[in-house]
């Protein structure tokens, strides 16, 4: 028996709706994984290239998580997994603290176990568990912390490279993500880094190479765009396999490829807040596609958040950073009405091509500092800014101080990079920001008045819009989940 059937004899009618298990005709499914693979793309190289990992081995990953996720949620759940924004402040946190990248991924590791734990209970005893120890007062503080604790990573290794190109980039990612329209607006970080990358050549060509100073002092001239390494790569092979003895982050060197994770408690505290992120990512994105299709896809709740966590662990351990479902792809599904997981195979498989091309990874891993600057001051924003609007979406009423006063201290703990000794050991930033605010939140509900607490309660149904702009874009739209469904037409782009 075939695993998709095919759909009205390959045609498409106007207005038509393909689902999960069937697909077109393949030239058409080709066509459309493309299409999956340009909406990843972006995403699923900057953010590896941000956490000091290599793009290339990256991009091989998210193929074979996504062939991998298909497989355990049973063709149910059509999702591409790319790299997670999520983890580049546990990435700088980690070495600032001295570490490298295999602390890195040995850190990232126990988020993937955690998550497959998450899932198991979710798919036994429901997602109303993790509802409840996680509202969206405490997700969105989450969220938001988590993104301005990046906001000393540009302002001291990004942008002082080239400031004046990571302004323009800057201007050009505002621009398109608001100017441009329908799928071309889902891809404006990719477009402004293709942008950035022809200034930083035209800019050594016209005005030759800037100073960098070294964390000694040392001034050396350099060029913004410097493809030796792309010379050198071959066309074809395996990422890889990188001796860390030397790794500085920040350098220009700073990507490696292939290495074992190595395990650090202290490291690990500062990686497992991440999950909450992940969780909500995860519920909100099999919410949006359960309201797309028309299907009820709460039964398959917990296994596409094990999922998510078996391919993170698998992706962390050979060197690549943790996946997520993308809402990149979400929208691309969206505005095709294509449901198909046929194209998400395709998609996968070019991107495990890709990853085979060591050519590529060292164009893109040559990225000058001064693009990502001007990409990361708006990325990181909009991570943290999408934590205000899980509360604003939800409504949550920051007049009560259950919802005020905890969630208060734990947001400048983590933005702030506040830290608690514990002799040799410190915890901090968004490690505590995170204990803080779940912590005291709950411990605040269980001294204050009934009448207190009636009041702070809210939504606790997370829901991923469809046409999100990065991955780690969370957006909660109150409780839906006893609501009739809506038939999957009516799922429009930008809805």
């Amino acid at each position: 028996m075939a695993l998709w059937k095919l759909h009205n004899n390959g045609v498409l009618a106007p207005g038509a709706v393909v689902a999960p298990e069937e697909r077109l005709s393949w030239g058409k499914t080709i066509g459309l994984g493309a299409q999956h693979v340009v909406a990843m793309f972006g995403a699923t190289f900057v953010f590896p290239l941000l956490m000091g990992l290599n793009p290339q081995l990256a991009v091989m990953m998210s193929g074979i998580a996504t062939l991998i996720f298909l497989f355990l949620v049973k063709h149910r759940v059509p999702s591409y997994l790319g790299s997670s924004a999520s983890f580049v402040g546990v990435a700088t946190a980690i070495y600032a603290q001295g570490g490298r990248p295999d602390h890195v991924s040995g850190a990232m590791f126990w988020c993937g176990v955690l998550l497959v734990a998450t899932g198991l209970i979710i798919h036994y005893l429901g997602s109303g568990i993790i509802h409840r120890a996680l509202p969206p007062v405490v997700t969105g503080a989450v969220v938001m912390l988590i993104g301005f604790n990046l906001a000393p990573v540009v302002a001291a290794t990004y942008w002082p490279q080239d400031q004046w190109i990571a302004t323009i980039v800057m201007v050009i990612v505002i621009l398109l993500s608001v100017g441009l329209r329908g799928f071309a607006g889902r891809i404006a970080i990719f477009l402004s880094l293709i942008i950035g990358y022809v200034l930083s050549w035209l800019a050594d060509v016209v005005f030759g190479p800037i100073s960098r100073v070294a964390a000694d002092g040392t001034v050396t001239q350099a060029l913004r765009v410097d493809w030796s390494k792309v010379d050198q790569a071959a066309w074809i092979g395996f990422p890889p396999v990188t001796d860390l003895a030397n790794w500085q982050f920040g350098s220009p060197d700073n990507v490696v490829g292939f290495h074992l994770p190595n395990f650090n408690f202290g490291f690990a505290l500062i990686a497992i807040p991440v999950v909450i992120a992940l969780i909500a990512e995860n519920t909100g994105h099999v919410k949006a596609v359960a309201e797309m299709t028309g299907e009820d896809l709460d039964p398959y709740m917990g296994r596409a958040i094990g999922a998510d966590g078996l391919t993170s662990m698998l992706a962390t351990f050979v060197g690549a950073g943790p996946t997520t479902t993308y809402a990149e792809n979400i929208g691309v599904m969206a505005s095709t009405r294509v449901y198909s997981t046929a194209a998400y195979v395709v998609a996968a498989i070019v991107a495990i091509g890709f990853g085979f091309s060591p050519k590529f990874g060292a164009v893109i891993s040559a990225t000058p500092g001064g693009v990502l600057g001007g990409i990361t001051v708006v990325l990181y924003g909009m991570i943290g800014l999408l934590g205000a609007k899980i509360w604003k979406e939800n409504k949550v009423d920051f007049g009560n101080p259950i919802n005020l006063v905890p969630i208060a201290a734990g947001i400048i703990i983590g933005v702030g990079n506040v830290t608690l000794d514990f002799g040799e050991f410190s915890l901090g930033g968004i490690a505590l920001g995170t204990i803080v605010t779940i912590a005291m939140y709950h411990i605040a509900r269980a001294i204050a008045p009934r009448e207190m607490v009636a009041a702070a309660e809210g939504a606790t149904i997370i829901v991923d819009a469809p046409g999100a702009y990065t991955t780690g874009e969370i957006e909660a739209v109150g409780s839906q989940s006893n609501k009739p469904r809506r038939p999957a037409a009516s799922a429009e782009a930008g809805e």
